[in-house]
């Protein structure tokens, strides 16, 4: 048995979710007045509310006697100070550091990395400001208009995420695109919108071997190369993120325009570092800063609030409440604001690579349910695709709820109609409708005793279904550098909690390296050993190209 379900604090809480099953949110609503107040909290800008979820007082002081048990305060201490807390790979995880506000060193195998950030900042910033400026000129001597940011995974969603969050605080100086897939499709099309003489392209890839990323990197040289006429104009059109610098040479990157990343920062958790090369770009040094400083000041309040009171603590509890304990296999990511549809996937990666894992820290079987799968998409939208699932599916989804008070754009009515949908849809999750409603309803339509006995079950709504509501002041570079990080935290006191190492992701580097084994087979003659079904399909695929 695992050591975390052998603890007091989890044998207590399994009990307490038996009990909690026969309650419903409705009731513990209606015996408590001061529900809303005693399960709520906020820092500055972000109002968390967690009183729809299914627990009671004595399952929050049991989760935080979890919290306790498990000693999550010391493991954020060591996360914090540069302790090599991911273990499978003996580094440190330090994407605390790359937005250290206060310059309060932290040391890494004797080096002050923070020394190392801000002089990479002080890069970023250069380099922006020569862009944006009109100052970095390409191979025919005109400006840059637009950047074309190759990566993919962490490397690529961070940043494409917070370009289109902030899209509305962006000037006309630049503008930016993305190519992640290896379908060539993606890349095409990017090259079919740009100027090769005013295009820089950003290539993203710490060992500057990726080879989704090396694959679109080289279709854009090549395609650079044809509209130059010369291999020259590679210097003047490109810039790297990695820690090849040999690799970055051999492809033709002046090594000025290369930039650090670290072994102590995970990929789904860089855009902080000169990934974020394309959020500056794009909005302008001072806003990549403001981004920085948001997500600084929630790593304050993770290290220097009670843990009744820290929200990332908090949703790594409830997270694991609803998964471990009550059996919920799925959280919906449900942002309320069209800037913000890019969440759920920048979320369903954080989360997913980090603690979808099936052993603990020794490499022992975990004997309990760890994290849910992440999905979701815009409110509205959603409202329309897949909600009728989460009020009347036979799968209970818990659902994070986004939205803001202040839109960024503000359109006659439109935002109250927005966030009326958001306030209805966690009110509605909650209640539910019952039989007796029901059948009042239809009876005041004047339906027959009949039919109302036809309809009245295709109408019952049973709700009791949990919901998370985070309310922005709204959304700019500080208020998602906040929720992000939020996020972030939450990932790593949940990886804490059910003792699983966040911090690796060995199920992506295998796909990778039979990926590439197979690669050579497709191009080639070579036949390689595989069951029926992969060599079935590898044959059928080869056959049909040749034809």
């Amino acid at each position: 048995m695992s050591s975390r379900s052998s603890l007091a604090s989890w044998q207590t809480l399994a009990g307490l979710a038996s009990d909690i099953k026969q309650q419903h949110l409705v009731d513990l609503f209606a015996n408590d007045a001061q529900r809303f107040e005693r399960f709520s909290t906020q820092i500055d800008g972000v109002f968390f509310d967690y009183s729809k979820n299914l627990i009671t007082q004595d399952v929050k002081n049991a989760l935080l006697a979890l919290a306790n048990d498990v000693d999550l305060a010391s493991w954020r201490d060591k996360m914090f100070s540069g302790e090599k807390i991911n273990i499978t790979e003996n580094r440190a995880v330090l994407h605390t550091a790359l937005r250290k506000r206060n310059n309060q060193a932290v040391y890494v195998d004797g080096e002050n990395v923070v020394d190392a950030v801000n002089a990479e900042l002080n890069k970023i910033s250069a380099f922006t400001e020569k862009v944006r400026s009109g100052s970095w000129l390409g191979y025919t001597g005109k400006r840059i208009t637009d950047v074309v940011s190759i990566g993919v995974g962490g490397s690529n969603l961070g940043p494409q995420m917070a370009t289109e969050a902030l899209a509305a605080y962006a000037d006309e100086t630049l503008k930016v695109h993305y190519a992640s897939n290896a379908d060539g499709m993606q890349i095409a099309n990017v090259l079919s919108k740009v100027n090769a003489e005013t295009t820089l392209f950003i290539i993203s890839s710490k060992t500057f071997t990726t080879s989704e990323t090396m694959a679109n990197a080289k279709t854009a040289v090549a395609w650079l190369k044809q509209a130059a006429g010369n291999d020259d104009a590679v210097a003047k059109h490109f810039a790297a993120v990695s820690t090849n610098l040999e690799k970055t040479s051999e492809f033709g990157i002046n090594p000025d325009n290369v930039f650090t990343m670290w072994d102590w920062v995970g990929g789904r958790f860089s855009m902080w570092s000169a990934i974020g090369l394309p959020i500056a770009l794009y909005l302008g040094f001072d806003a990549f800063i403001e981004l920085l400083e948001g997500a600084f000041e929630v790593d304050q309040h993770f290290v220097e609030t009670n843990f009744e009171n820290n929200i990332p603590v908090l949703m790594a509890l409830l997270s694991v409440w609803n998964t471990s304990f009550l059996d919920a296999r799925a959280q919906a990511i449900l942002p309320y604001d069209q800037s913000m549809h890019m969440l759920p996937a920048y979320l369903q990666q954080a989360e997913m690579e980090s603690n979808g894992k099936s052993v603990t820290f020794d490499g022992k079987a975990i004997d309990y349910t760890s994290v849910p799968l992440m999905w979701g998409m815009t409110g509205i939208n959603g409202q329309h695709a897949f909600y009728q699932y989460l009020h009347q599916g036979t799968t209970i989804v818990p659902a994070d709820f986004i939205g803001s008070i202040k839109p960024v754009t503000d359109v006659n009515n439109h935002h109250e109609i927005l966030m009326a949908n958001f306030f209805a849809q966690t009110e509605a999750m909650m209640t539910g409708v019952s039989k007796a409603q029901v059948e009042k309803e239809l009876a005041s339509k004047g339906l027959s005793e009949a039919r109302i006995a036809e309809l009245v079950e295709h109408k019952v709504h049973q709700g009791n279904r949990p919901t998370t509501s985070i309310l922005l002041d709204t959304i700019d570079a500080k208020h998602l550098g906040r929720l992000i990080a939020l996020y972030e935290h939450k990932i790593f006191c949940q990886g804490i909690i059910l003792e699983i190492c966040s911090f690796d992701q060995w199920g992506v580097e295998l796909g990778k390296g039979l990926a590439n084994a197979i690669q050579k087979e497709l191009e080639t003659d070579e036949t390689l050993a595989h069951d029926s079904s992969t060599a079935g399909l590898i044959a059928l695929y080869k056959n049909k190209r040749k034809n």
